[in-house]
C-alpha cells in the first residue's frame, strides 16, 4: 500500500469569538500522495488560502493535525521548523517575491547558501533547473528587467532548487498572462510526471486546475465536491469542462482555456 506524503487530519481555523465566529476551515481532511498534481478550488473566501497558509505554518490552525512523513507539522519549532519552511516544502508565490537587488541566479540560489549544500551539487541542480524551465537567458538579469513569467519560472526554479518533498503553490497563474501561464503549467505539469514533484496548488483558475491530476472543492471551509483524472485518455479539454460544471456550482469559473 503506497503511503500518503501529507495528511490534513480535522484541521480547522476559526477567526473571533463564538457569537461572531468566522469558520475558515470546519474540519477538512485529506491526504496527498507521492507524486501526485492536487489542485484546491473555491469561491473567494472558501478558506483554500487558509488552507495552503496552515500547510506553510504562516498561521497556527485552531485545532487538527498536519502531518509531512508522519511527522506533525504544527508542532514543529526552532531548528525543525526552520528545516520544514526551508528544506521540506517549496513555495510558489502568485506574486513571485522575488529580491529585488539579486538576480535570477542568485534569488534561486538563496535558499541552497542558507542550508549549507555544496557549491558542485548547487551549479548541477541549477542548470538542470535553468535548462527544463527556459531561464538561462534571464539568470543574470535582475528582476526589473524580466518578464512576469520569467519571474514566475525563476521562483518555480526557486522553490524547486532544494528538491522539496511538495511544493506549495499558491495561484502561481494570477499575475501572468495566458500565454506565460500556459507555459508555467505546461512547466509544472512536467515536473510532475516527469520528476515525480508533488505539487499542491490552490488557484480559481479552471484552465490551470485542468493540469492535475485530482482537484478537491472547498466551500466554507469544507470539501464540498472531489474530481479525478481517472481516466488517462481524458484529455485536458474534457477535464476542463468537467471543473467548470462544478465551479459553476459553486458560483466561480474560469473563460479562458490554456
Amino acid at each position: 500500500m503506497i503511503q500518503n506524503i501529507m495528511e490534513i487530519d480535522s484541521l480547522k481555523k476559526y477567526y473571533g469569538k463564538e457569537d461572531n465566529q468566522t469558520k475558515a476551515l470546519d474540519g477538512i481532511s485529506f491526504q496527498i500522495m507521492p507524486g501526485e498534481f492536487l489542485g484546491i478550488m473555491g469561491s473567494s473566501g472558501s478558506g483554500k488560502s487558509t488552507l495552503l497558509n496552515c500547510i506553510a505554518t504562516v498561521i497556527k490552525p485552531t485545532s487538527g493535525r498536519i502531518l509531512l512523513q508522519n511527522t506533525e507539522v504544527t508542532n514543529l519549532k526552532g531548528k525543525n521548523l526552520s528545516e520544514y519552511r526551508g528544506n521540506r516544502i517549496g513555495y510558489l508565490f502568485q506574486n513571485f517575491e522575488l529580491l529585488d537587488n539579486l538576480t535570477g541566479r542568485e534569488n534561486i540560489m538563496l535558499p541552497l547558501s542558507l542550508h549549507k549544500i555544496s557549491e558542485k551539487e548547487s551549479n548541477e541542480r541549477l542548470l538542470q533547473l535553468a535548462s527544463y524551465l527556459e531561464i538561462n537567458d534571464v539568470l543574470d538579469k535582475f528582476p526589473a528587467q524580466m518578464s512576469g513569467g520569467q519571474k514566475q519560472r525563476i521562483a518555480a526554479a526557486r522553490a524547486l532548487i532544494l528538491n522539496p518533498e511538495i511544493v506549495l503553490a499558491d495561484e502561481p497563474t494570477g499575475a501572468l498572462d495566458s500565454k506565460n501561464a500556459k507555459l508555467l503549467m505546461n512547466k509544472l505539469s512536467g515536473l510532475n510526471q516527469q520528476e515525480g514533484s508533488t505539487i499542491l496548488m490552490v488557484t480559481h483558475d479552471s484552465s490551470a486546475a485542468s493540469y492535475c491530476n485530482r482537484i478537491l472543492f472547498i466551500q466554507d471551509g469544507n470539501i464540498f465536491h472531489e474530481l479525478r483524472r481517472d481516466i488517462p485518455e481524458e484529455s485536458r479539454q474534457e477535464f476542463y469542462e468537467r471543473i467548470l460544471k462544478v465551479m459553476a456550482q459553486l458560483g466561480g469559473g474560469s473563460a479562458n482555456v490554456l
